[in-house]
């Protein structure tokens, strides 16, 4: 900080006794230690203080990049695929070509006249073969071909020999 040598050291000291004189000097030496001690005690606790003030700041901007952080995780922590597919097939299917025009409520199937009625009512009819499969000009179904059973298979080997 300053720039004193051993030189100047001297200088001062040789100054110091001829103007203080031999009596009072170690008096005054005493004085000035505690002064700098004293200074330097107030210049550490400034330090000290200062120091503190500075991990608080970053401690304050890593609380808020950490919090920043924690909110992040959160966002994927609450992510529900499923949720957020179904909410969107649900919009889609409550409005396909997106107006807002409400859909009328469905109307009851009219009851039958009579007790025959509800009753053939009630049975589906028979489904045939073909029922589950769309029809479809390009789609032919072959019919299978007879299966060989073992005992014609043991006859057609042992005629050849």
């Amino acid at each position: 900080m300053f720039d004193i040598g051993w030189s100047e050291l001297v200088v001062i000291a040789v100054v110091a006794l001829i103007a203080i004189g031999p009596k009072e000097l170690p008096g005054v030496l005493r004085t000035v230690g505690q002064y700098m001690g004293k200074i330097r005690r107030m210049a550490s606790e400034f330090q000290g203080q200062f120091q503190e003030a500075m991990r608080e700041a970053e401690m304050a901007d890593l609380k808020k990049h950490v919090d920043e952080m924690a909110d992040a995780a959160k966002g994927f922590t609450d992510f529900d695929p499923l949720a957020s597919v179904k909410k969107e097939v649900d919009s889609f299917t409550a409005d396909p070509m997106g107006t807002s025009t409400p859909t009328p409520p469905p109307t009851p199937a009219p009851e039958p006249a009579s007790a025959s009625q509800a009753a053939a009512a009630s049975v589906p009819a028979p489904l045939s073969p073909d029922a589950n499969i769309p029809h479809s000009p390009d789609l032919t179904i072959a019919p299978e071909a007879p299966q060989p059973n073992a005992a014609t298979k043991s006859t057609s080997s042992g005629s050849g020999a």
